[in-house]
C-alpha cells in the first residue's frame, strides 16, 4: 500500500471543500448508499461511546450509524455534518485530536484511499482506542468491478477520485496485521456491476475481492 507524500491531504480534500453540496446530494435516494449502510449494519457491532468517523464528510453514514463524532480535513462538509447532529472537528486521520484510550470505536469508511499515511493512522488508532474497542474499515477492493470503475475515473481525472490510491483486501489485511490488529468479523456486498446496479443486496459474511464493497471490523491484540 503506497503512502502519499507529506501534506497531500490538503490537495486531496480540496474538491470536497469546493463541491460539498454536490457530494452531499449524491446520497439522496441512493441505492448504493443503502446497500453499503446495510452491509456495515449487518456486522451488528456493539461499541461504547463516543465513536468517531474519520473522513465524516457531510455526516450521512455517521447519522445512520449513530456515530457521535466526526473529523474531516474539509470544512464545508463538516458544517453539513454538524447540521445532522455530529460533533465535528477539522482534523486529519494521521493526527487524531483525542486523548489516549478515549474512544469507543473508530470508523473509516471510503477514506482509506485518501489517507496521506495509513500506517500513521493505525498508530493513532492504537493510541486513542479503548481496550477491545473496534476499528471498522470500509473498502472498495481495487480489483473488483467497482474498483476498476473508480480507477478509470481516476485516470480520466474525475475530481472526486483523481487522488485515490485503491487497495486490495490482501493489502489491507497485511497493513492491519503489521500494526497488531486482528479482524474479528467482516462482510462483502455489491456483486452487481456498476452498470447493472438495480436491486438491493444483502451482505454476505466474509471477505471477497470480487465484491464492490467490503467492511472489516478489527481490534488491536495488545490492548
Amino acid at each position: 500500500m503506497q503512502e502519499q507524500t507529506p501534506k497531500t491531504w490538503r490537495h486531496n480534500s480540496r474538491v470536497f471543500n469546493e463541491r460539498a453540496e454536490e457530494y452531499d446530494n449524491w446520497f439522496e435516494n441512493s441505492l448504493l448508499f443503502t446497500i453499503e449502510k446495510a452491509a456495515i449494519q449487518s456486522l451488528n457491532i456493539s461499541f461504547s461511546t463516543p465513536a468517531l468517523e474519520v473522513g465524516v464528510g457531510p455526516g450521512r453514514f455517521a447519522e445512520a450509524l449513530q456515530i457521535s463524532l466526526g473529523i474531516d480535513p474539509a470544512m464545508p462538509p463538516l458544517l453539513l455534518a454538524k447540521k445532522r447532529g455530529i460533533c465535528s472537528c477539522q482534523a486529519i486521520a494521521e493526527e487524531l485530536p483525542f486523548a489516549p484510550s478515549s474512544l469507543g470505536a473508530i470508523f473509516l469508511l471510503f477514506t482509506l484511499c485518501f489517507l496521506e499515511s495509513p500506517s500513521r493512522f493505525l498508530q493513532e488508532c492504537r493510541r486513542v482506542l479503548r481496550h477491545d474497542a473496534p476499528l471498522i474499515v470500509g473498502l472498495v477492493p481495487a480489483d473488483s468491478a467497482w474498483g476498476q470503475q473508480l480507477r478509470r475515473k481516476k485516470e480520466r481525472g474525475h475530481p472526486f477520485y483523481e487522488t485515490a490510491q485503491l487497495s486490495t483486501i490482501a493489502q489491507l489485511q497485511q497493513l492491519l496485521t503489521e500494526h497488531g490488529f486482528l479482524i474479528f468479523t467482516s462482510a462483502s456486498t455489491l456483486y452487481q456491476t456498476p452498470e447493472q446496479l438495480e436491486n438491493f443486496e444483502e451482505a454476505r459474511p466474509g471477505l471477497d475481492e470480487n465484491a464492490g464493497f467490503v467492511v472489516i471490523a478489527a481490534r488491536h491484540n495488545n490492548k
